[in-house]
């Protein structure tokens, strides 16, 4: 299958996984150059990574031919307006989460590449990966019986501690639901299917934060909290199981697990959604007392950022439907809005939107295959 040429918008620290995975693992992918309003980034990663074009600008890079999908790795901010950018020029997008801040600049994407005739796919896609594909796997297998409930947990103290640039966590877009929200939630619709109704409290515990790490010489930085920092969501899914998530950057401690998904034979416990595999915490409890591991039934078990990608340049070739695709995307960001809609209004309320359940992967597949 002939490969599908990439630009890469966005050369932070996120970038090298995405460059090592498009380039070195994935057989339908190829990297044809990168741009960032840091262009030494561009020169650091051309040099690292190899690839011909080092544009020096997005819009040099969208007058390039060759190229069929851009990848947004920015900081959320600029996604909607770089994805239109994209789109309008003729070109499928991958986007980094969150698909958009909102749902009203979401619906904007959605609408103008389906205008368009174009894809629109994006992060997260580590439910592609090993551990949750086999997660699925159990669920549908019938392990665990009817799925009645399902308990999710994303708690730290937030990033100004160790990330180099953690302004934007806590600005319009970000916060722990916009920031990890969208894990949590996307690995839960492919589990469960999509939401029906939500509702949800916020709260924010410090309205601001100091940058204690040393990392360009931001150490001792304030940063004015915007966002909720602190959010318990309660989700009535389609299927009629209900659902609790809180995502918080509040927390200095916990003892809680990831994902829980509890049915009337059993309960699964899902390892951290933000990675592809979790080391021996894929547990099936069932007949017996007590918990046992299971093992993985499918590939992509290291980090393998770049599945969701694949899949779509797969999509592309093939005619089918990517997995993290523009539905799905928007459904997350609805849900993330309605729990603080929610919240606001001390209301339970509807979704509006709804999606399909991706497609399960391929349980054998040869190296760097997608199917």
């Amino acid at each position: 299958m002939k490969k599908v040429i990439i630009g890469v918008v966005g050369c932070g620290d996120i970038s090298k996984i995405y460059l090592e995975n498009l380039m070195n693992v994935f057989s339908i992918t190829e990297v044809k150059g990168c741009c960032d309003l840091i262009q030494e980034r561009v020169a650091e990663k051309q040099g690292k990574y190899g690839f011909e074009v080092a544009y020096k600008s997005l819009d040099e890079m969208l007058q390039d031919d060759d190229i069929e999908i851009v990848v947004v790795l920015t900081q959320p901010l600029y996604h909607n307006s770089i994805c239109l950018q994209v789109l309008e020029a003729g070109k499928h997008v991958y986007v980094e989460k969150p698909l958009s801040p909102n749902r009203k600049e979401g619906m904007i994407i959605k609408k103008l590449a389906e205008s368009k005739g174009l894809l629109v796919c994006g992060a997260p896609d580590t439910f592609l990966g090993a551990s949750i594909q086999t997660c699925r796997s159990m669920i549908e297998d019938g392990w665990i019986g009817n799925p009645i409930g399902v308990a999710a947990n994303m708690k730290s103290h937030g990033t100004e501690a160790h990330h180099p640039d953690p302004e934007f966590y806590y600005q319009v877009g970000g916060g722990p639901m916009f920031d990890m929200g969208p894990y949590y939630l996307t690995t839960m619709i492919n589990l469960l299917g999509p939401v029906a109704s939500v509702a949800g409290s916020t709260a924010i515990s410090f309205s601001e934060r100091t940058i204690t790490n040393h990392k360009r010489n931001k150490f001792g930085k304030k940063i004015k909290v915007e966002v909720p920092t602190h959010i318990a969501g309660i989700m009535n899914f389609e299927s009629g199981a209900v659902g609790t998530i809180v995502t918080s950057f509040d927390i200095w401690r916990h003892n809680t697990p990831f994902i829980e998904i509890y049915g009337t034979e059993g309960s699964l416990s899902i390892p951290d959604p933000n990675y592809f595999s979790g080391p021996q915490k894929l547990q099936v409890q069932r007949l017996i007392e007590g918990w046992y591991d299971v093992p993985l039934m499918y590939e992509y078990a290291e980090n393998s950022r770049g599945l969701g990608i694949a899949d779509m340049a797969v999509a592309i070739r093939t005619g089918r439907k990517p997995r993290a695709n523009i539905d799905l995307l928007y459904h997350v960001v609805d849900i993330m809005e309605g729990f603080h809609d929610a919240a606001a209004q001390g209301k339970v309320l509807p979704i509006m939107s709804t999606c399909e359940k991706p497609a399960q992967m391929e349980k054998i597949l040869l190296p760097g295959e997608v199917k």
